[in-house]
Protein backbone atom coordinates (compact mmCIF):
# COMPACT_ATOMS: atom_id res chain seq x y z
CA UNK A 1 0.00 0.00 0.00
CA UNK A 2 2.78 2.39 -1.00
CA UNK A 3 1.74 6.29 -1.08
CA UNK A 4 -1.17 5.62 -3.11
CA UNK A 5 -5.01 5.97 -2.08
CA UNK A 6 -6.46 2.62 -1.25
CA UNK A 7 -10.06 2.44 -2.63
CA UNK A 8 -11.73 0.81 0.12
CA UNK A 9 -15.77 -0.46 -0.30
CA UNK A 10 -17.85 -0.58 3.03
CA UNK A 11 -20.62 -3.05 2.48
CA UNK A 12 -22.80 -2.99 5.98
CA UNK A 13 -26.23 -1.95 6.72
CA UNK A 14 -25.37 -0.85 10.48
CA UNK A 15 -23.96 2.77 10.67
CA UNK A 16 -22.82 2.64 13.95
CA UNK A 17 -20.44 -0.89 12.86
CA UNK A 18 -20.09 0.93 9.75
CA UNK A 19 -18.53 4.02 11.47
CA UNK A 20 -16.23 1.45 13.68
CA UNK A 21 -14.75 0.36 9.94
CA UNK A 22 -14.75 3.93 8.73
CA UNK A 23 -12.99 4.93 11.52
CA UNK A 24 -10.38 2.49 11.46
CA UNK A 25 -9.74 2.84 8.14
CA UNK A 26 -9.10 6.66 8.07
CA UNK A 27 -6.94 6.44 10.90
CA UNK A 28 -4.59 4.30 8.32
CA UNK A 29 -3.90 6.67 6.18
CA UNK A 30 -4.74 7.81 2.31
CA UNK A 31 -7.76 5.70 2.01
CA UNK A 32 -11.05 6.61 -0.19
CA UNK A 33 -14.01 4.77 1.44
CA UNK A 34 -17.65 4.44 -0.28
CA UNK A 35 -20.03 3.06 2.46
CA UNK A 36 -22.60 0.91 0.87
CA UNK A 37 -25.98 0.62 3.26
CA UNK A 38 -27.98 -0.85 0.65
CA UNK A 39 -27.16 -4.11 -1.04
CA UNK A 40 -29.73 -3.89 -3.96
CA UNK A 41 -27.70 -3.94 -7.16
CA UNK A 42 -24.40 -4.79 -5.07
CA UNK A 43 -22.33 -6.02 -7.87
CA UNK A 44 -22.56 -3.27 -10.01
CA UNK A 45 -22.21 -1.04 -7.89
CA UNK A 46 -18.79 -2.32 -6.79
CA UNK A 47 -18.12 -2.50 -9.81
CA UNK A 48 -18.57 0.69 -10.63
CA UNK A 49 -16.76 1.55 -7.66
CA UNK A 50 -13.89 -0.66 -8.67
CA UNK A 51 -12.18 -0.95 -4.99
CA UNK A 52 -8.81 -2.12 -4.22
CA UNK A 53 -10.41 -3.83 -1.05
CA UNK A 54 -13.93 -4.65 -0.11
CA UNK A 55 -15.01 -4.97 3.54
CA UNK A 56 -18.33 -6.74 4.30
CA UNK A 57 -19.99 -6.28 7.98
CA UNK A 58 -22.48 -8.98 8.07
CA UNK A 59 -24.50 -8.15 11.80
CA UNK A 60 -27.37 -10.39 10.04
CA UNK A 61 -25.47 -13.94 8.87
CA UNK A 62 -28.82 -14.75 7.73
CA UNK A 63 -28.29 -17.23 4.29
CA UNK A 64 -29.66 -15.07 1.74
CA UNK A 65 -27.25 -12.18 2.55
CA UNK A 66 -24.42 -14.94 3.18
CA UNK A 67 -25.10 -15.96 -0.35
CA UNK A 68 -25.49 -12.33 -1.95
CA UNK A 69 -21.64 -11.57 -0.38
CA UNK A 70 -20.28 -15.28 -1.29
CA UNK A 71 -21.27 -14.22 -4.84
CA UNK A 72 -19.40 -10.64 -4.27
CA UNK A 73 -16.86 -12.52 -3.42
CA UNK A 74 -16.66 -15.03 -6.27
CA UNK A 75 -17.46 -12.35 -9.07
CA UNK A 76 -15.50 -9.23 -8.01
CA UNK A 77 -11.82 -10.80 -7.22
CA UNK A 78 -10.51 -8.29 -5.14
CA UNK A 79 -9.19 -8.64 -1.62
CA UNK A 80 -11.85 -9.20 0.78
CA UNK A 81 -12.77 -8.95 4.57
CA UNK A 82 -15.47 -10.18 5.96
CA UNK A 83 -16.82 -9.38 9.54
CA UNK A 84 -19.36 -11.85 11.39
CA UNK A 85 -20.64 -11.48 14.67
CA UNK A 86 -20.71 -15.74 14.77
CA UNK A 87 -19.93 -18.80 12.79
CA UNK A 88 -19.82 -22.17 12.14
CA UNK A 89 -17.28 -24.06 10.93
CA UNK A 90 -20.05 -24.32 6.84
CA UNK A 91 -19.70 -20.69 6.69
CA UNK A 92 -15.95 -20.48 7.52
CA UNK A 93 -15.30 -23.47 4.74
CA UNK A 94 -18.00 -21.45 2.22
CA UNK A 95 -16.62 -18.10 2.44
CA UNK A 96 -12.82 -19.94 1.85
CA UNK A 97 -14.29 -21.04 -0.91
CA UNK A 98 -16.00 -18.26 -2.28
CA UNK A 99 -12.47 -16.47 -2.10
CA UNK A 100 -13.19 -13.87 0.67
CA UNK A 101 -9.34 -13.57 1.95
CA UNK A 102 -10.34 -12.62 5.50
CA UNK A 103 -13.43 -14.51 7.45
CA UNK A 104 -13.16 -12.13 11.22
CA UNK A 105 -15.46 -13.69 13.99
CA UNK A 106 -16.60 -10.77 16.22
CA UNK A 107 -13.22 -8.87 15.41
CA UNK A 108 -14.91 -5.62 14.82
CA UNK A 109 -12.46 -2.86 16.53
CA UNK A 110 -11.44 0.23 15.06
CA UNK A 111 -7.64 -0.03 16.42
CA UNK A 112 -7.39 -4.05 14.24
CA UNK A 113 -9.14 -2.57 10.74
CA UNK A 114 -6.03 -1.71 9.55
CA UNK A 115 -3.84 -4.96 10.18
CA UNK A 116 -7.10 -6.69 8.81
CA UNK A 117 -7.01 -4.94 5.95
CA UNK A 118 -3.24 -5.23 5.12
CA UNK A 119 -3.58 -8.89 5.86
CA UNK A 120 -6.49 -9.39 3.41
CA UNK A 121 -4.48 -7.40 0.82
CA UNK A 122 -1.48 -9.93 1.42
CA UNK A 123 -3.37 -12.96 1.91
CA UNK A 124 -5.00 -12.28 -1.77
CA UNK A 125 -1.97 -11.70 -3.31
CA UNK A 126 -0.15 -15.14 -1.99
CA UNK A 127 -3.28 -16.57 -3.15
CA UNK A 128 -3.54 -14.61 -6.68
CA UNK A 129 0.02 -15.53 -7.21
CA UNK A 130 -0.79 -19.48 -6.24
CA UNK A 131 -3.72 -19.32 -8.76
CA UNK A 132 -1.31 -17.95 -11.65
CA UNK A 133 1.32 -20.33 -11.14
CA UNK A 134 -1.21 -23.04 -11.39
CA UNK A 135 -2.82 -22.23 -14.01
CA UNK A 136 0.38 -21.75 -16.01
CA UNK A 137 1.44 -24.87 -14.60
CA UNK A 138 -1.80 -26.93 -15.98
CA UNK A 139 -1.15 -24.66 -19.35
CA UNK A 140 2.30 -26.13 -19.49
CA UNK A 141 1.54 -29.88 -18.98
CA UNK A 142 -1.69 -29.11 -21.42
CA UNK A 143 1.22 -28.26 -23.87
CA UNK A 144 3.61 -30.90 -22.87
CA UNK A 145 0.85 -33.24 -24.12
CA UNK A 146 -0.24 -31.54 -27.43
CA UNK A 147 3.80 -31.45 -28.40
CA UNK A 148 4.03 -35.18 -27.20
CA UNK A 149 1.10 -36.02 -29.58
CA UNK A 150 1.94 -34.29 -32.52
CA UNK A 151 5.67 -35.79 -32.20
CA UNK A 152 3.83 -39.17 -32.13
CA UNK A 153 1.88 -38.07 -35.45
CA UNK A 154 4.91 -37.30 -36.85
CA UNK A 155 6.94 -40.27 -36.40
CA UNK A 156 4.75 -42.68 -37.97
CA UNK A 157 3.90 -40.43 -40.95
CA UNK A 158 7.39 -39.19 -41.93
CA UNK A 159 8.91 -42.80 -40.04
CA UNK A 160 11.35 -40.37 -38.07
CA UNK A 161 12.93 -41.08 -34.44
CA UNK A 162 11.46 -38.52 -31.32
CA UNK A 163 14.58 -35.91 -31.36
CA UNK A 164 13.46 -35.23 -35.16
CA UNK A 165 10.09 -35.08 -34.71
CA UNK A 166 10.83 -32.27 -31.99
CA UNK A 167 13.26 -31.25 -34.01
CA UNK A 168 11.39 -30.18 -36.62
CA UNK A 169 8.40 -29.13 -34.61
CA UNK A 170 10.55 -26.46 -33.01
CA UNK A 171 12.11 -25.38 -36.42
CA UNK A 172 8.46 -25.29 -38.04
CA UNK A 173 7.64 -22.71 -34.71
CA UNK A 174 10.88 -20.96 -35.53
CA UNK A 175 10.26 -20.60 -39.22
CA UNK A 176 5.95 -18.57 -38.16
CA UNK A 177 6.98 -17.22 -35.38
CA UNK A 178 4.75 -19.03 -33.43
CA UNK A 179 4.91 -21.63 -30.22
CA UNK A 180 6.06 -25.20 -30.42
CA UNK A 181 2.65 -26.05 -28.57
CA UNK A 182 0.80 -24.25 -31.82
CA UNK A 183 2.14 -26.10 -34.20
CA UNK A 184 1.58 -29.60 -32.66
CA UNK A 185 -2.27 -28.37 -32.79
CA UNK A 186 -2.01 -27.75 -35.96
CA UNK A 187 0.03 -31.31 -37.21
CA UNK A 188 -3.07 -32.64 -34.53
CA UNK A 189 -6.04 -30.95 -36.27
CA UNK A 190 -4.15 -31.73 -40.16
CA UNK A 191 -4.02 -35.53 -38.98
CA UNK A 192 -7.57 -35.69 -37.55
CA UNK A 193 -8.74 -34.38 -40.76
CA UNK A 194 -6.39 -36.66 -42.83
CA UNK A 195 -6.97 -39.60 -41.10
Amino acid sequence: MHNETLKVAVIDRNPIRAAILIDGLSEAGEVDITLISDTRDLLQRIFAIDPDVVLIDLEDSSRDVLEQMFQVSRDVRRPIAMFVDQSDRAMIDEAIEAGVSAYIVDGLVKTRVKPIVDMTISRFNAFAKLRDELERTKGALEDRKIIDRAKGILMRSKRIDEPAAYALLRTTAMNEKKKIAEIARSVITAADLLG
